[in-house]
């Protein structure tokens, strides 16, 4: 038996991803959730984040998962074992398939997909319901609950969108949650460290400019963060961020900060895509840069995954049209 992860990712719009397999492929042009087959020495969870950012250049984050799916399609016997994540991306890059579409949940079972697909997809749909009413029955009952361990408590065990929704809109209109949340993604605790992070993150794509007081401190602690995935959620806000916000000697760090990042074997894609990112806008600002950044990348397109490779073309386009503006 083949054991397979799949993903069925969300966006901020509460809209599905589903994407199209090729016509070379054992189930041809069939939609599908995106995943794959488990390695050796891999957990679940580890496969899932590996595979939608091999195939798809996303960031997800896990949230549940649902049951797992014995099939046999004659050819192949599989388990597959589905999770429900969230993504802050809209835009996969894809490698190995030929369309995608964000859908609406009503939308999800009018999609012509693999077989195995269509039981996951129809036991989302039953958990979806289940929660919807349950959240209806729900009082606001925890509303001031939102400080120290309570709120640890709360951001640890976060299973649904609603919930991480209401940390993150408490967040922008309470100061000291919003606080807490910074204090947390620098947390030992591997745990809430990364969900941390990822509501902060919600919290910027709300209201960029409420994290701009904090950005000084936070390319300053940078360098002790040891969490990967706490790691790549504050370089995502930074990398949106405006670096005019910052002094020159935190440019100064940042920028050596995200080179070591990039050059280094043990940073993932993510934080290298990120990294990249951050370095264009500071080469816009210092041209210097361009020709070091541009070497850095160039390196990387011999060595990197193919996600990579995609987003460093990207970026040495647009070095390009630094260079030419000169």
């Amino acid at each position: 038996m083949i054991k397979v992860t799949c993903a069925i990712i969300r966006n901020e719009e509460e809209e599905i991803l589903v994407v199209q397999r090729s016509e070379s492929s054992d189930h041809p042009l069939k939609w599908e959730f995106p995943g794959g087959k488990l390695k050796e020495g891999e957990t679940a969870e580890e496969c899932i984040i590996r595979e939608i950012m091999e195939e798809l250049s996303l960031e997800v984050v896990i949230i549940s998962r649902l049951a797992d799916v014995e099939y046999n399609y004659g050819i192949k016997h599989i388990l597959l074992m589905p999770f429900v994540c969230d993504t802050l991306d809209d835009l996969p890059v894809l490698y190995e398939h030929v369309d995608f579409k964000w859908l609406e949940p009503s939308e999800l079972l009018n999609i012509d997909y693999s077989e195995a697909d269509v039981i996951v997809a129809k036991d989302y749909l039953k958990n979806l319901d289940a929660s919807d009413y349950k959240n209806e029955k729900e009082t606001d009952e925890n509303h001031s609950a939102g400080y120290n361990e309570e709120l640890k408590t709360m951001i640890s065990g976060i299973m649904e969108r609603k919930e991480a929704e209401w940390i993150a809109n408490s967040a922008v209109e309470n100061p000291v949650i919003f606080r807490k949340l910074i204090d947390y993604s620098f947390s030992d605790d591997d745990k809430l460290a990364f969900r941390s992070s990822w509501i902060l993150a919600k919290v910027c794509d709300k209201e960029p400019a409420i994290i701009y007081p904090y950005l000084p401190e936070i390319v300053e602690t940078l360098k002790n963060l040891n969490n990967e995935s706490a790691q790549r959620s504050l370089l995502r806000i930074i990398s949106l961020s405006e670096m005019n916000k910052l002094s020159k000697k935190h440019h100064g760090l940042l920028t050596d900060h995200c080179f070591e990042a990039l050059k280094s074997n043990f940073s993932s894609v993510a934080i290298k895509a990120y990294s990249m990112e951050i370095l264009y806008k500071f080469s816009k600002i210092y041209p210097g840069l361009v020709h070091e950044l541009s070497a850095t990348i160039n390196m990387l397109q011999g060595e990197g995954s193919a996600g990579i490779i995609a987003r460093g073309r990207m970026i040495l386009r647009k070095l390009a049209e630094i260079t030419s503006e000169d």
